[in-house]
């Protein structure tokens, strides 16, 4: 198993060596900013023991920013500090989980890589992407299998470095193949995902068709268990791999309608399998939207690796383990609505899906009941010096036998927010987290930071 990674590694970082040769920047200017931060944050005593309790330390926060075309580099260097003083007082008290791997639980290629906030090259959807660091929307795809996976769940005590790379022919002027790929964690490479597709109409005239994608993927997630402190080791019955096909064709293309319809079909382990069929888009430019319906076999999850796995893998891995072999077929849907106005400065977007069924009255599991996810974003302009990101994302949904008290609980939730205020180059942050462990219950981090950007 660890060959197969270290090959996959190789052969990405080739394919991005190749690309990048090739890749000539259309635009060479160059940008260089420096925030300096300092505040509050509350962190675990001990991040070896999940049920320690939380402490408060000083943060000072050093992130140089560099930018030069389409290359990016940020560095996040963190550090928490207390000072003691007075008579017996100790000077300045270090919280050494920042620099020490045994202190921290963590290899020392996981504890300092993720002081690199960021590498990239280029932006999603280009013909040529790459980027290192963290990441909100890890996509594969339509995303039936993979989709806005995200390794920032357990910020801001950790970070997490992972990798993306995506190379379309088009970049070559050979646009019939193109490849797109995702590491979660590049320290541990426990969930990676692979994609590859063709255009096999794209020598046709027709400008819809010859943007026909066929694809295939498959993602795998080595150590499912990683979090409950009971994955060590690397056996193939402790890993989930999924799989599948996918085929993607543009309807309408015009300013005031963007549609496509796609369809997916993915096998999950022990032969579970999932099927689904929608169209997507966008309307007036500004307002995304996406339809699907499903079909699923017995215990198939769709969207496995979905924006908060990292927080439920190991009920994910619990339950489709669990699910006994049957012969039983459910239908599936999935809507998805959402706005960007004022230039990206106010955006919405919310997401649901579930069974049209009623959950079975003998162990019901996650994929049983109805998800929603919803992300807000208010832009820096619109109201001052005020900005915010919000997150709010939900499982099983109506477990209680009371929907709508259960959309507002905070059990089997994701909740986040970052708010913000600038004045000049001043800028003053509150960040609140709060997650649902299903082993420790509420699970709540919050810092209050004041920055300057130079």
């Amino acid at each position: 198993m660890r060959t197969v990674r270290f090959i996959a590694t190789c052969m990405l970082l080739s394919l991005g060596a190749t690309a990048f040769s090739a890749e000539e920047a259309k635009d060479s200017s160059f940008g260089f900013g420096f925030q300096l931060g300092l505040g509050t944050e509350t962190v675990l005593s001990d991040p070896t023991d999940s049920a320690s309790e939380m402490v408060t330390f000083q943060k000072l926060a050093l992130q140089p920013d560099i930018s030069f075309g389409k290359f990016g580099l940020g560095l996040d260097v963190t550090v928490h500090f207390n000072l003691k003083l007075g008579s017996g007082g100790e000077g300045v008290e270090f919280y050494l989980p920042d620099w020490i791997p045994d202190k921290a639980g963590k290899s020392f290629i996981e504890l300092y890589l993720p002081k690199i906030a960021y590498v990239r090259w280029g932006q999603k959807g280009d013909t040529l992407y790459a980027k290192l660091g963290s990441f909100d929307d890890g996509t594969l795809g339509n995303g039936f299998i993979m989709g806005n996976y995200s390794n920032t769940r357990f910020l801001p005590e950790t970070r997490i470095f992972g990798a993306a790379f995506d190379l379309d022919g088009k970049q070559f002027n050979f646009p019939f193949v193109g490849v797109e790929t995702f590491v979660g964690n590049v320290a541990l490479f426990d969930v990676i995902g692979t994609r590859v597709y063709i255009r096999p109409l794209s020598t046709t005239e027709l400008p819809l068709l010859k943007e026909l994608q066929v694809g295939a993927t498959i993602a795998a997630d080595f150590k499912p268990q990683l979090y409950d402190g009971d994955d060590t080791n690397d056996e193939d019955s402790d890993s989930v791999a999924v799989f599948g096909g996918d085929v993607r064709q543009p309807i309408i293309a015009n300013p005031m309608v963007v549609m496509a319809a796609f369809g997916d079909v993915a096998f999950q382990n022990k032969g579970k399998w999932g099927s689904a069929v929608g169209i997507g888009g966008r309307f007036f430019s500004f307002m995304p939207y996406t339809a699907q319906i499903r079909l699923l076999g017995a215990g198939f999850m769709p969207t496995y690796f979905d924006g908060s796995y990292d927080l439920f893998r190991s009920m994910k891995f619990a339950s489709i383990n669990s699910t006994p072999e049957s012969s039983d077929v459910t239908f599936g849907w999935l809507a998805k609505l959402g706005f960007s106005l004022l230039n990206n400065l106010v955006v919405f977007s919310v997401s649901a899906d579930g069974p049209f069924s009623a959950p079975p009255d003998v162990n019901p599991g996650i994929n049983d009941y109805p998800h929603i996810r919803g992300v807000f974003t208010l832009g820096e302009g619109l109201l001052a010096g005020f900005s915010v990101d919000a997150l709010y994302e939900k499982y099983m949904l109506g477990a209680d036998g009371d929907f709508w008290g259960d959309l507002i609980s905070p059990e089997n939730a994701v909740i986040g927010a970052k708010v913000n205020y600038r004045t000049g180059p001043a800028m003053l942050s509150l960040l609140y987290n709060l997650r649902y462990d299903p082993s420790n219950g509420f699970i709540i981090t919050s810092s209050l930071m004041s920055s300057i950007r130079f």
